[in-house]
C-alpha cells in the first residue's frame, strides 16, 4: 500500500466532508431518531458506496482521458454547481 496516497486521500476527503450537508444531515437523523449506531452504519456505508462509484468512474476515465480535461470537467462543473446554487436553482 502507497501510505502516503493513502493518507492525503483520507485527509483531503476528511477535510472536505467536515461541516458539509452529509455530517449536518447524520448529526440531525442521529438526534431525531436516538438511534445514532444505526445512523452511524447507515452513513459509513453510503459513503462507502458513493466513494467506490467515484473511485471505480475515477479509474476508468483515468484510462481513456486526460488528467488534465478531467481537471477542467471538474473545475467548469464546480462553477456551474455554485451559480445555479446562488441563482437558487439548485
Amino acid at each position: 500500500m502507497d501510505w502516503r496516497v493513502f493518507l492525503t486521500t483520507f485527509g483531503v476527503i476528511f477535510l472536505a466532508e467536515m461541516g458539509d450537508k452529509t455530517q449536518l444531515a447524520a448529526m440531525t437523523m442521529a438526534a431525531q431518531t436516538k438511534r445514532p449506531w444505526a445512523v452511524l452504519v447507515g452513513s459509513a456505508l453510503a459513503l462507502t458506496a458513493v466513494s467506490a462509484i467515484g473511485v471505480i468512474v475515477g479509474g476508468v476515465v483515468g484510462e481513456y482521458v486526460p488528467l488534465i480535461w478531467v481537471k477542467r470537467v471538474a473545475a467548469v462543473s464546480f462553477i456551474v454547481i455554485g451559480v445555479l446554487i446562488l441563482m437558487g436553482k439548485f
